[in-house]
């Protein structure tokens, strides 16, 4: 069971868009977090993506026992 956790969340991870690809100066960087962290919006932002995936963990999880539940009946 925690194999295919991992498993699933391994391939999530993979599959997020790689943001080291992007155009963006350093001086851009340094200026968006320093901005997002100045205002109190990168806490939401963390907040945000740790519900989301939270929420993914617990659907691939839950999802995972209905179709074990499925194929123990047979």
């Amino acid at each position: 069971m925690l194999k295919k956790i991992i498993v699933y969340i391994s391939l999530f991870l993979c599959s997020l868009p790689v943001t080291i690809l992007a155009q963006v100066t350093d001086e851009q960087k340094k200026y968006t977090a320093f901005d997002m962290r100045s205002n109190g919006k990168i806490y939401v932002v963390v907040t945000v993506v740790l519900i989301i995936l939270i929420g993914l963990l617990l659907y691939v999880v839950r999802l995972d026992r209905k179709i074990t539940k499925l194929e123990n009946k047979r």
